[in-house]
């Protein structure tokens, strides 16, 4: 412990007796240097918090969702995953499709038939036709839902890249701001010796180390977006391939469920179909076509 201590007090004091004997072009890299990481770690601490929420809320919408048949409910029920990407994209399509319900409707007529139709002993058993009458959107519509559905697939996309470009940024320029600094550092350094014509250890190390501590900052800056960076990158990459999945998985949902898929000729052949029952016939109406036979047939027998 006391060596973990004294190790950081001289670290401390190497660091403060380098950055005392920078030149102003260092301390002016360094500057810059602190700026991006304070940037930097701010990016990390926000987009780690959004991106757990993303992924637990996603669990949650996930098992939610899978309890439903129908792909609207959860919409209906007024339910919100806030944070969840997919259950963005679930509203858009799910507010989408109930705007072309309510604005563009298509009456679907499923017509469901009762009865045989074959002749009894009283007579014929007759079709009981019913119809039952569905709201869908059509084909036109749903291309409509899909483009929402991609559009706000993007959106989630862009919003979860949100601020990466400030991690990449301090990865890849931090170590040459740090680099600038030290090579100006050490040019001066040089240039002083040269005009004192002193090239002695004790005059070139004061200089040296005010010019490396720019790298060693850079560094500090680097190594932490660094990490940061290509874990959030994993994450990003496996929620935007999860979205896409769901997009595709949910427009078949609405498609199977809302969209009136029927040909032209299914159309015509319901739209022409009788909605009355058959004209039965009764009884009587068998007893007196029998008469008529047996009395068309009597001539033939008196003959």
């Amino acid at each position: 412990m006391p060596q973990a201590v004294f190790s950081g007090f001289f670290a401390s004091s190497a660091l403060r007796f380098a950055f005392e004997k920078a030149t102003t072009e260092g301390k002016l890299c360094i500057g810059t240097l602190i700026l991006v990481s304070v940037f930097s770690w701010t990016v990390i601490i926000s987009k780690s918090r959004q991106l757990y929420r993303a992924r637990k809320m996603g669990r949650k919408f996930f098992a939610a969702y899978r309890q439903t048949r129908d792909p609207l409910e959860l919409a209906r029920r007024g339910e919100e995953f806030d944070g969840a990407p997919a259950y963005e994209l679930y509203y858009t399509g799910a507010e989408e499709t109930e705007y072309h319900l309510k604005n563009n409707p298509v009456q679907v007529v499923q017509v469901k038939s009762k009865g045989s139709g074959v002749p009894t002993a009283t007579g014929v058993e007759t079709d009981i036709l019913a119809r039952q009458i569905t709201t869908k959107i059509s084909p036109g519509s749903f291309d409509q839902v899909r483009v929402a559905l991609e559009r706000a697939a993007t959106a989630q996309a862009l919003s979860l890249e949100k601020g990466m470009i400030v991690l990449s940024t301090a990865v890849a320029g931090g170590p040459f701001i740090g680099l600038l600094g030290t090579v100006w550092g050490v040019m001066e350094t040089f240039s002083g010796i040269a005009r004192a014509n002193a090239a002695s250890l004790t005059a070139m190390a004061p200089g040296v180390a005010g010019a490396l501590i720019a790298t060693v900052v850079g560094l500090f800056v680097a190594i932490p977006a660094m990490f940061a960076y290509n874990y959030m990158v994993t994450m990003v990459r496996a929620i935007t391939q999860e979205l896409d999945g769901f997009a595709s998985e949910y427009a078949t949902a609405i498609e199977h469920k809302y969209v009136d898929n029927r040909s032209l000729v299914e159309e015509l052949r319901e739209a022409l179909r009788p909605v009355t029952k058959h004209p039965a016939m009764t009884a009587p109406a068998l007893s007196e076509a029998s008469m008529g036979e047996s009395e068309m047939a009597e001539p033939a027998f008196g003959n």
